[in-house]
This record gives C-alpha cells, structure tokens and sequence, in this order.
C-alpha cells in the first residue's frame, strides 16, 4: 500500500464537469451535485484504512456543509479487479450502510480522477459557488486511525470559510491516503 500526499491547493482552477453513475441508479453531473455555495468532491473507496478511519466524520461533515449550501459528492476511481471490496455492489452497500447524504458515484474509465488530478483516498476538492478551486486539504489530524474527536476540522472549516466568503483558507494540510488503485491502462 502506498501513501501518497495531496498536492498544494491551486487556487481559482474550475471544478471539471463529469457525467458518472450513482449507487442510486442515477447519473450526476458536476451541476447536479453543486450548492449555491459551493462544492466539494471527495475521491474515496471502500478498502482504504485512511477512508474507513473517517467514514462516519465525513457523512457528518457532509450533512453540515449541506445546511451552509455546498453540495457535496464521492467518487470512486480504483480499479475494483484487484479491489473486488471496491466493486459497484460493494459501494451500494457502503453507501446504504452509512446513510451517504451524498452521490457516491463510480467512475470506471478513470477519466475523471485523472482530470482532477486526484491521486489518493481521500482527496478533497473544494470549491466556491463559482466552482473556482478553494481547499485541497485534509479532513483532519486522522490517518489510518480516527484523530481524537476533538481535534480542528480542518476539511469542514475551510469549506465553511468558502460557503461564508468564496475563498479557502490561504493555509491548507495536504490530505494523505492510499494512492489511487490505477488499471494498467489508465495509469498516469
């Protein structure tokens, strides 16, 4: 398993588009999963210890970040072949079990964590309700353990920053996470 760190935020990129299939027999769109404040994108899986650590963090602050208009979505970029725990069954029931107030979509060809630039679970991408880039950062002090629960949200306070005033904190923590799992043929 490999570690990797999110890079540094590159403020004011736009969000990309995307077109991709839900667990709740749905297709999303970039504007489907906006809120008037904004948006965050969360590249996650089911197999990764850093994600399993905060799963019940991020559906809470999820359902926050609601109630101040950013919209929120998860997608799942790893090759489910080596991964069978990763497979679009899997994710259903992921979702069903922790009551995801999300899409949790599957992006099977890998495009769309390839236009983001996304390179590890989890991986955040925060925008403004322009869907200009504003957070690239980590959830929280968790790693492959939950931090304690009292530590800073960093993720859910910079993200209450862009909903308030349209722009992220200037100082970001990279996120750390499992690299993304790459099919042979897509891999970066």
């Amino acid at each position: 398993m490999v570690s990797l760190e999110t890079p540094v935020c590159e403020f004011g990129l736009p969000a990309p588009d995307f077109s991709l299939p839900g667990v709740d027999g749905k297709t999303w769109t970039r504007d489907a999963c906006k809120g008037p404040n904004g948006l965050l994108v969360m590249f996650i899986c089911n197999h990764c210890p850093y994600v399993q650590a905060v799963r019940d963090r991020i559906v809470r602050d999820a359902r926050e970040l609601a109630e101040l208009g950013v919209g929120v979505v998860a997608i799942m970029s790893n090759d489910p072949t080596d991964y069978p725990e990763d497979s679009f069954d899997n994710m259903r029931q992921v979702a069903q079990e922790y009551q995801f107030p999300f899409p949790y979509l599957l992006d099977e060809t890998q495009q769309v964590a390839k236009t983001f630039g996304a390179i590890c679970t989890p991986d955040f991408f925060g925008y403004n309700g322009q869907l200009e880039l504003q957070y690239r950062g980590r959830l929280d002090e968790s790693r492959k353990e939950a931090a304690p629960a009292n530590v800073r949200r960093d993720l859910f306070e910079g993200m209450k920053q862009v909903a308030e005033t349209g722009q992220g904190p200037a100082q970001q923590i990279p996120s750390i996470g499992c690299s993304i799992k790459w099919k042979e043929s897509t891999a970066p």
